[in-house]
């Protein structure tokens, strides 16, 4: 797993190697209204149950047909208030659906677009899509300001360098959003509108084989707080010769300061799992001389089969004074459940894929339709 801050790989690779995978991550968090979101853009979605049945049967010589990371192009948006999903939205399709260049930073996928201006070094965001299966439709427009950026690169050392390419950029660490959201009952009419004014995070990643068969599992998180902002990272691999790699990015906001730290100990503690759930741990820690970082990954925000996304609770060790009280986003993602065909088929109830009919995705999304009728 290779790490970059470098601007100009934001831009669309067009990867056409079977299981290739392409996807640019946004979210924001507005403390006083409660509403978060996240919005991400694929081009080849490795998490599409197609994709990976598809890539299985190529792979092993039963189609002669090698998938097309462009085939299956993808498009989600989550919003959640107070921590309740309010909406869950994952639409997949073909070629043609997703639209970008190799030269600009920018995709389409549908009437679902994000552009950006260097010179003014913001993201526009034009959401737009209809959601029959909740009978929702929902339209926002958001701006994405940046407010900082850092310069760092790390390149994987296992194996002296000759791995397959897999590589995270870290965009935007943290961005002052703004924007408006739109969410119109379809059945009778009713418009529920929402102002955002949060704080954002922005990055993008991208590989050239699918990620169960490199990667083992990740942890992923980021906090804004008055003293100090920070994101960590850890990626174990399925090689159990490779060195796991460890980052954690820290602002301090009462000196400016940036200390970016990859040389850490990460400890795993208090495992949970579920039948939905993977394997995960509940408490980190990433200790570095005498910083230490505790995460503590609270309420289940979001989870299937191979993902989790936690509101954490962080505690930091800095220079000699202790910071709490800190909250957070984290994610945990195992991708070798992606291989389970049995799981396979319940991930289905979560994806739209555009021209195929799913009774599994029909069937979860009434009741969640249910739900929302009932916690009004």
């Amino acid at each position: 797993m290779n790490i970059t801050t470098e601007r100009d790989q934001e831009v669309w690779h067009d990867l056409q190697e079977p299981g290739a995978y392409e996807w640019w991550y946004f979210d924001a968090e507005d403390r006083r209204s409660g509403f978060s979101f996240v919005i991400i853009w694929f081009s080849g979605f490795p998490f599409s149950p197609y994709y990976t049945s598809h890539y299985e049967k190529w792979k092993n010589r039963l189609t002669s047909e090698a998938p097309l990371p462009s085939n299956y192009s993808g498009f989600s948006f989550q919003l959640y208030e107070n921590g309740r999903e309010i909406v869950n939205f994952i639409r997949e399709g073909r070629n043609g659906l997703f639209e970008s260049t190799r030269s600009d930073i920018g995709v389409r996928f549908e009437k679902n677009c994000f552009t950006y201006d260097v010179l003014k070094d913001e993201y526009t965001l034009d959401i737009d899509f209809a959601f029959p299966a909740r009978q929702k439709a929902v339209k926002a427009t958001f701006l994405f300001s940046s407010c900082r950026r850092i310069v760092y690169e790390k390149k994987d050392e296992n194996n002296a360098g000759r791995v397959p390419l897999h590589q995270w950029l870290l965009s935007v660490p943290k961005a002052d959003v703004e924007g408006m959201i739109d969410i119109t009952d379809q059945k009778s009419g009713a418009v529920r509108t929402v102002p955002v004014r949060a704080t954002g995070y922005h990055d993008h990643n991208m590989g050239d084989l699918p990620m169960q068969e490199y990667l083992s599992r990740w942890y992923w998180g980021r906090a804004f707080s008055e003293r100090v902002d920070l994101i960590y990272y850890v990626t174990f691999f399925n090689n159990n010769a490779f060195q796991p790699l460890a980052l954690l990015l820290l602002h301090d906001n009462t000196t400016a300061k940036v200390t970016v730290l990859d040389t850490l100990k990460f400890r795993e503690r208090n495992y949970r799992r579920g039948f939905f759930s993977p394997l995960h741990s509940r408490d980190l820690e990433l200790q570095y001389e005498n910083i230490f970082l505790k995460v503590h990954q609270n309420k289940v925000l979001d989870a299937g089969p191979f993902y989790l996304r936690f509101a954490s609770d962080i505690s930091l060790q800095l220079e000699g004074t202790h910071i709490g009280g800190i909250k957070g986003i984290s994610e945990f993602l195992n991708p070798g459940r992606l291989q389970s065909k049995f799981m396979r088929f319940f991930t289905r109830s979560r994806i739209w894929r555009h021209g195929t009919s799913s009774t599994m995705y029909d069937g979860y999304n009434n009741i969640k339709r249910s739900l929302d009728w009932i916690n009004r």
